[in-house]
């Protein structure tokens, strides 16, 4: 059975992600919960305590599921980093996260409203992209990368950019777009496995 802080963070989770951080009163948060707000102030001293709140557990979501679509798609870590680009294309057409669709990236979202670099929302952001890029990382240096990190900078950026434009523009294509432009770079950057 679900807490009511959970039910608190899952319903300002989806409303925040839909609505954006700014747009989303406390209130309407606390009427879609069911929770009371001397509840909300037990666990949150304030709205900005959520916001890291939700952050922290949209890290730990996405990360879980992008990871579990990628080790789900083969053992080889090569396929592996392709396979992150078909796990964005289902995400972007609404396959993934069920009752929440697509509205871009939480953390893109919220690095826009909270544009300071020292803010806590911007700082969890950055955390998020860079472990998600510290994956791609250790995933290109199993595949026998010679400047992992490099090339994993290249494929998180494809990655952004793909999240991006799906968002912006609609085209949910984008992410078989940058899984193209990532097969050729790895193409070009991994060694060429013996027969």
């Amino acid at each position: 059975m679900k807490s009511k802080r959970d039910d608190l963070v899952d319903t300002a989770l989806r409303l925040f992600y839909t609505q954006g951080f700014n747009a989303t009163g406390i209130d309407k948060i606390l009427a879609e919960s069911g929770v009371a707000k001397m509840t909300m102030y037990k666990h949150f001293k304030s709205k900005d305590e959520l916001i890291l709140a939700v952050l922290n557990r949209r890290d730990e979501q996405f990360r879980d599921w992008l990871t579990g679509e990628m080790d789900k798609a083969s053992e080889n870590p090569r396929d592996q980093l392709l396979a992150m680009f078909d796990a964005l294309e289902d995400w972007f057409k609404g396959r993934a996260f069920k009752g929440m669709g697509f509205a871009g990236c939480a953390f893109i979202n919220a690095a826009s409203e909270f544009s300071k670099l020292d803010h806590p929302a911007h700082r969890i952001a950055i955390e998020h992209k860079q472990s998600v890029r510290d994956d791609i990382a250790k995933r290109c240096a199993a595949a026998g990368a010679p400047a992992p990190m490099e090339l994993a900078e290249k494929l998180a950026l494809l990655k952004e950019g793909a999240i991006v434009t799906a968002q912006v523009r609609g085209l949910t294509e984008s992410a078989q777009i940058a899984k193209s432009i990532a097969q050729a770079l790895l193409d070009d950057a991994l060694p060429v496995p013996a027969n």
